[in-house]
């Protein structure tokens, strides 16, 4: 049994950071465990190329959630990144934080240093963005942050002008938007590729000899002493190995993984682990439970003048802005699909925005059977506007279905299963047509094609977004944090509570949803959750 100081699973967007700051140092020796293989393909580097990943076996866990009522009946699909970077490496590079009030409700819940004055440095510490350094933005961080604004399609100024037409305000940083305020998104790319974890924290730990990195080790079991985890029991094909840690089991498998691998552990509901034969060794029933998730829809117009459908459908465009990003790194496809966006208030009476903006000047309305809409443009213009709901009331829950490690565990989204939660998407779809009317886009438009004017009653609206709506990609707090050992599964530092030795350190332990894209959060709990690590070490 090989044995090491820390033993990291997961090499997704936490874990690529907690690896590269344990071993910097040199006083520590840890091994990082991939399910998933090498991040070196082309379309994963590619910043558009994330349609292509959506399902892809050898990247992706390519996970399903249940039948959810609050879909009408749909079973929502869950891509998940099975490789090395993890979700960092298949998402769409949006590099924002939410606003200040999220971080200051988790401090106020009692998670003392995780306010955002907290974080605030840690965010910096990880960024250089390209716009330069002040009091919010960071300089000379791993994570490189483009400034995509002079590349932007031409209906994007559109989309802006509109937005500002209807009452909001323009920003330059949406990364902490605390405004009703619409712009244009910084991503995670440098030089045309993808800035991934993995790429940003995980190739520089590489030259270190006091990381082993092992891909393709799927981790079936925790290890313990009693009550105090010393390893960790993984598989390789059909070869089973277990490995020892001296110091620290750290679970960095994400929202589905840690709880998963935490129930087949012993840790979770008895409830839950008794039925498949699994004996509870330290019983929490949150484990798995308080799944949030913002759930996002699009609608689409068909316009006057030309958008990137007219560039990515036909051959030959497709040729000329492949041939332009391969010998420039430019062009459509070193961006996301989401170039502009923003948030608003569905009613005045709300405290903060509610609603995240996203415009693309793009459009997938009729999209190849079993294919990811982004690869299918449509043979006319088209733009889209979409939105999520920033702090949704719904919960729901991520439990194993079998003790079998390899079976995918049971997602229950309950999407929209609150008041709340439907009450003020129907208000918000309603705004996407106010954008779309004012003049900056109207004397653009022809018609709205998705789902068209003859949706207009908010029992029709309600119906077209129960039946549409799905997840943005953003599930966490399934193994939350709290200082409350009977109401929450780690504390402030991300000790699994009841055990020793052993931590979850990524957007699982969110205590509550932020409001905007959490993948540069989730790197944000890796670097301070490391610096916990470290603390405690000494």
């Amino acid at each position: 049994m090989q044995e090491f100081d820390f033993i990291v699973v997961g090499a997704g967007s936490a874990g690529c950071v907690v690896a590269n700051k344990l071993t910097a140092n040199g006083r520590y020796s840890v091994l990082l465990l991939e399910a998933g293989g090498t991040d070196r393909r082309f379309f994963v580097q590619m910043p558009l190329g994330y349609g292509k990943t959506f399902f892809d076996a050898r990247i992706n866990w390519r996970y399903q959630a249940e039948p959810d009522p609050g879909l009408a009946g749909n079973a929502d699909w869950w891509p998940r990144g099975k490789l090395l970077g993890g979700s960092s490496s298949i998402n769409a590079m949006v590099w924002i934080r939410g606003q200040r009030a999220d971080y200051d409700g988790w401090r106020d819940a009692g998670n003392i240093g995780w306010g955002f004055d907290d974080l605030l440095p840690v965010f910096r510490s990880i960024e250089h963005d390209q716009l330069g350094g002040d009091e919010l933005r960071g300089q000379g961080g791993p994570v490189h942050v483009s400034d995509i604004t002079p590349f932007v399609h031409p209906l994007v100024r559109s989309y802006l002008k509109a937005a500002e037409q209807t009452g909001l305000s323009l920003s330059g940083n949406l990364s902490c938007a605390d405004a009703e305020t619409a712009g244009i998104y910084q991503i995670s790319t440098k030089g045309g590729r993808r800035m991934s974890s993995a790429r940003a924290f995980l190739r520089p730990a590489l030259r270190r000899p006091n990381l082993k990195l092992v891909t393709n080790a799927l981790a079936t079991k925790i290890r313990f002493d009693g009550k105090r985890a010393t390893g960790i029991e993984y598989r390789i094909a059909n070869r089973s190995f277990s490995a020892k840690a001296r110091c620290e089991v750290i679970l960095c498998g994400g929202s589905v993984n840690s709880p998963q691998l935490l129930e087949l552990s012993g840790i979770g509901d008895p409830d839950v682990l008794a039925p498949l034969g699994i004996e509870t060794l330290h019983a929490n029933k949150h484990v798995g439970n308080n799944l949030a998730d913002h759930i996002g829809i699009n609608y689409t117009w068909k316009a006057r003048v030309p958008t990137l459908n007219q560039m990515l459908r036909p051959w030959w465009g497709k040729l000329a802005v492949g041939s332009r990003y391969l010998l420039l790194g430019t062009g459509p496809l070193s961006m996301g699909i989401n170039q502009g966006g923003g948030f608003f208030r569905t009613s005045p009476d709300k405290p903060h925005p509610n609603m995240q903006l996203y415009f693309q000047a793009f459009s997938t309305v009729i999209p190849k059977p079993g294919e990811r809409p982004i690869l299918t443009p449509d043979p006319w213009p088209g733009y889209s506007i979409g939105l999520s709901n920033c702090r949704p009331t719904s919960r729901g829950s991520i439990h194993i279905r079998s003790a079998d490690p390899t079976a995918p565990p049971r997602i229950v989204a309950n999407a929209f299963s609150t008041d709340h939660d439907v009450e003020e998407m129907l208000a918000a779809v309603k705004f996407l047509r106010r954008i779309a009317s004012q003049p900056a886009l109207a004397e653009l438009t022809v018609e709205e094609v998705l789902p068209g004017s003859i949706c207009a009653s908010d029992e029709e609206l309600t119906d077209d977004f129960r039946r549409r709506s799905g997840t943005v990609y953003h599930p966490v707090s399934t193994c939350r944090m709290g200082p409350d050992a009977a109401q929450s599964v780690v504390d402030p530092r991300l000790r699994v509570h009841g055990v020793d030795g052993l931590r979850v350190i990524d957007a699982s332990v969110f205590p509550t949803i932020i409001s905007a894209n959490t993948n540069a959060t989730a790197i944000a709990v890796g670097a301070k959750g490391a610096d916990l690590v470290l603390e405690d070490a000494r």
